[in-house]
């Protein structure tokens, strides 16, 4: 029933869906009907059996290893599009490190008390996926070392990590913007312990140009949040371009300079972090983090750290690079 329920959802067959799931022929369908096909099976909480399989072959489904996600930056209802393709990707990498998706637990929901408070069996792991409240963090390295953090700065925790430096990221946006001719460059998105601001500020001062203070944007990083400061930002006639700190602040702001005709006339240009799926559809220029290569490097590294692989902290930065699309222009004088 799940397979047909995702079939409708998506507009493929049933026997397209089960190939993608499970992994069968990579050229089954294109690479956006397959991503249509993993958010269509996350909407509705669809994991492949793989302890079917495992019985097939004659396995014990105790032998199989059952990876948690914590979706430390999510709610259900206030989600991050980032780290739930992200999950998405931790899905595809479980089945083919024949692994078993656990839980995905959302930080802050009434639940999570619950769930760390019950018996963690030997061997089981947890992947996190973003900043992780202090409170949750101690309780799973109460329970188990089998922990492995995938996030945008590097932390001081006693760990397995795998980053791509948002402050990186942030110099590598401001860096082109400045190749573009741009100078008066606002920043929308949160501030507070936020390596992309670092990044920001600290690119503009190597580059001895003073920070515009009332062009920083200390808002929610949400689509309308991003709707909102470039209404303001409009109003103050000042920036020709903007960081925005992530994908979903800045499809905000593009859809607010379509609303106001601003991305015809006198265009602001627009850039941002993280590269979903929704910014090539509207051709955002933005810093593409890697996704797949993430999750395949925190699957493959808990996974060694359940088979005591290895014993110290291991930090796997990833590299981030330009995706050049239409929201980015030359300055003319």
């Amino acid at each position: 029933m799940s397979l047909k329920k995702i079939a409708e959802m998506t507009g493929v067959s049933v026997s397209t869906v089960s190939r993608v799931l499970n992994q069968k022929n990579e050229s089954c369908a294109s690479k956006q009907v397959k991503e249509k096909i993993w958010q269509a099976a996350g909407e509705i909480g669809y994991q492949p059996n793989v302890y079917a399989r495992s019985l097939k072959k004659k396995e014990s489904p105790e032998e199989s290893v059952r990876i948690s996600v914590v979706m430390a930056r999510n709610g259900r209802a206030s989600k991050d599009p980032f780290f739930e393709e992200l999950c998405r990707h931790l899905q595809s990498e479980f089945v083919q490190a024949g692994c078993r998706l656990g839980k995905i637990l959302y930080a802050g929901e009434k639940g999570t008390k619950v769930f760390v408070d019950q018996k963690i069996p030997d061997g089981d792991g947890y992947i996190i996926l973003g900043r992780c409240p202090a409170k949750l963090l101690t309780a799973l390295q109460e329970r188990t070392e089998n922990l492995i953090g995938i996030w945008r700065n590097p932390a001081a925790l006693p760990m397995d990590e795998v980053i791509c430096r948002g402050d990186k990221a942030a110099e590598m946006a401001i860096e082109y913007l400045l190749s573009l001719g741009h100078r008066k460059i606002a920043y929308i998105g949160d501030c507070s312990y936020e390596n992309r601001y670092v990044g920001y500020s600290e690119c503009l001062i190597k580059n001895k140009i003073p920070i515009d203070y009332p062009l920083i944007y200390d808002v929610a990083q949400t689509r309308a949040a991003g709707a909102r400061a470039m209404e303001n930002l409009l109003r103050t006639n000042g920036a020709t371009a903007a960081l925005c700190a992530n994908d979903e602040l800045a499809l905000g702001a593009l859809e607010e300079l379509k609303r106001q005709k601003r991305n015809r006339k006198n265009p602001i240009s627009v850039i941002s972090i993280d590269d979903i799926r929704e910014a090539g559809e509207a051709g955002l220029t933005t810093i593409h983090m890697p996704q797949k290569d993430m999750a395949h490097m925190a699957v493959m590294l808990l996974l060694d750290r359940i088979k005591k692989g290895h014993q110290e902290k291991l930090c796997l930065e990833m590299p981030c690079n330009l995706m050049e699309r239409e929201s980015c222009y030359y300055l003319i004088p």
